[in-house]
């Protein structure tokens, strides 16, 4: 941290640790503030959001526990604001707006960031910002969100890193540009006015923070932060073999072509320094897959936390112990005009590839592929009465991958991303659509000593009038890997009229633009979580429990783990005993029985 005295005061631990509890509890009332004070489902209900607190140099100081990604669209943002106006040029009162994943304010323009920078008695502490999803920024797409644009300039408004709120007063010209540009300005107005409520949260609590213990005291208590998360880390990286570790998974497609696209990642460590190098993946995508580099950075990130030592502070300390490599002009670094509103399920395919390389090196600490995509679904159109126009965006949860010592978890979301469901109650309230079905899908997690998480089934039917469909989606054609011997979990995939005639299967999980006529059911059925360990090693008792709580079937507890069990979860360990020699012994004459990575 550059500045005067106040930046190099020296702390105490206990201190330090007691500011740093502080600054996350700022983050987090920003957050709850946001959310509580949002005008639309997607943020109120879904906690499509995030706050933090950063330092007067942009270093990430505190994050509250909402959604990974949106890091990636506020690392860059409090150099931008300085580049743009100076530190002189930034006063008590403003606020910052921006999307543009290309101009350090986002990492896809439905993601708007609005920062604010905190001065006592003159001086700059630090900035106050929150990112929330917004339902629709304009495009070519309700929502602005489909896998399948081909270029940024069709995914809706980009805002350039503009004033919004200068020494207090809102500009409103500013604000009524981003409306006219919504097909939703009522929505737009209510979130962007929550997310400057909960900055003017973020700027009070850090103003009282300096006039309770000093501005000496707080800035250095954010300089001792820093370095703690930054001893942690080197520390947990001195106990990953030093080496070189490669790994290579695919996304299913780009939404354009039907060629899967390769993210490749070569891990080096050596001592307490890592480095991860992107060589190898594939170019730009010519759907909406692509990420910025800020995305590609939080992604890494996170993975790397959550891996070597989940308990590291969230702030931007750490970082300092990571060397990334990615070229220019490839799907994990773009640049204009790609398109990269699905951004996300190829940030959620690197954490794979991240853990699929260090899953070589400390192979007790990681788990099997989650479904790891983000299965997202829009839905727009106008009500019965043809009076009110709507979008509902959601992600749906899938399958957490199986771990060396524990089952997967069913039904969550994984990795960078952290949204609730919206409730069946709010959905139907809110919007001309009827739930039908909404469960877990059994067989859909990899078999394994330890079982992968189960994914979701979710049929919605389509009521009043026609409606829009758009999504993007991956690992519908490759599915979450298994470890050590464990199986891949089932894909996903999206259906139309399931069960019926007039049952067809999205070919992609990346579309726009498809008709759904009233009484239509779009069924979302995204992927499980990969398996652990030889299913055979897998005690009959906890299969019989799954097939009693129907997470596995009859058939697959047979065929797949070799256990003999009705549909009420009796089990006949004899039989199970003679079963399973006979499978081990069919394994054993048939390589690459169980796949593993």
């Amino acid at each position: 941290m550059n500045g005067g005295p106040s930046a190099r005061a020296q702390l105490d631990p206990v201190t330090v640790q007691v500011l740093g509890n502080y600054f996350m509890s700022i983050a987090e009332e920003m957050g709850a503030r946001l959310i509580r004070s949002s005008y639309s489902s997607n943020i109120k209900e879904r906690a499509d959001c995030s706050a933090a607190l950063f330092d007067r140099d942009g270093n990430v100081i505190a994050q509250a526990d909402h959604i990974p990604m949106h890091m990636g669209s506020m690392l860059g943002i409090v150099r931008a604001i300085k580049a743009r106006y100076g530190e002189s040029g930034v006063r008590p009162g403003d606020m910052f707006v921006t999307n543009d994943p290309y101009s350090g304010g986002g990492t896809h323009l439905p993601d708007i960031t609005v920062a604010a920078p905190v001065f006592y008695e003159g001086e700059l502490v630090g900035f106050a910002a929150n990112i929330a999803h917004h339902s629709d920024v304009g495009g070519r797409v309700p929502g602005s969100n489909s896998g399948d644009s081909t270029s940024i300039y069709q995914e809706g408004l980009r805002i350039p890193l503009v004033r919004l709120v200068s020494e207090g007063r809102l500009q409103t010209e500013i604000l009524d540009f981003i409306l006219l540009n919504s097909r939703l300005p009522r929505e737009r107005e209510g979130d962007i006015q929550a997310q400057i409520a909960a900055n003017r949260v973020g700027v009070e609590r850090l103003q009282e923070a300096c006039r309770r213990y000093g501005v000496a005291t707080v800035t250095g208590a954010m300089v001792g932060l820093l370095d703690y998360a930054e001893r942690r880390i080197r520390l947990a990286i001195e106990k990953v073999p030093d080496g070189t570790y490669t790994f290579t998974d695919y996304m299913d497609d780009d939404g354009i072509t039907d060629e899967p696209i390769p993210i490749t990642v070569t891990v080096r460590v050596q001592g307490d320094s890592i480095h991860l190098d992107f060589t190898g993946s594939g170019r730009h995508a010519g759907g909406a897959i692509n990420i910025v580099r800020t995305a590609l950075e939080a992604t890494v990130y996170f993975a790397l936390k959550a891996a070597l030592d989940p308990d590291i502070p969230a702030n931007g300390g750490y970082h300092r112990a990571i060397r990334i490599t990615a070229p220019e002009g490839t799907i994990v670094n773009a640049v204009p005009p790609a398109a990269v509103a699905g951004r996300t399920d190829t940030a959620q395919r690197i954490v794979d590839t991240v853990l699929g390389a260090l899953a070589q090196a400390i192979p007790d600490r990681i788990p099997a592929a989650c479904h790891s995509a983000m299965s997202a679904v829009m839905f727009a159109g106008f009500d019965a009465e043809g009076a009110n126009y709507f979008v509902y965006p959601e992600t749906i949860g899938g399958g957490f991958g199986a771990r060396p010592s524990k089952d997967g978890m069913d039904g969550v979301q994984v990795h960078v991303t952290n949204s609730s469901n919206l409730p069946v109650e709010a959905l139907e309230l809110e919007y001309p659509l009827l739930i039908e079905h909404y469960g877990l899908i059994p067989d859909s997690g990899g078999p394994g000593r330890w079982r992968g998480g189960l994914g979701i089934r979710r049929d919605i039917r389509i009521l009043g009038r026609d409606v829009e469909f758009s999504s993007h989606a991956d690992r519908q054609k490759f599915a979450p890997w298994g470890l050590e011997g464990g199986m891949p979990a089932k894909a996903g995939r999206f259906v139309i009229n399931p069960g019926t005639p007039q049952e067809r299967r999205l070919a992609s999980g990346k579309v726009s633009h498809v008709r759904l006529a009233p009484g239509d059911v779009l069924s979302a059925q995204t992927p499980g979580g990969g398996g652990f360990g030889d299913p055979l090693e897998r005690e009959p008792e906890r299969v019989a429990q799954d097939v009693l709580e129907r997470k596995v079937s009859v058939r697959a507890a047979r065929e797949v783990y070799g256990v003999v069990v009705d549909a009420e979860g009796r089990l006949d360990l004899e039989a199970t005993a003679r079963l399973r020699q006979e499978l081990r012994g069919a394994r054993n004459q048939q390589a690459g029985f169980f796949p593993s990575v």
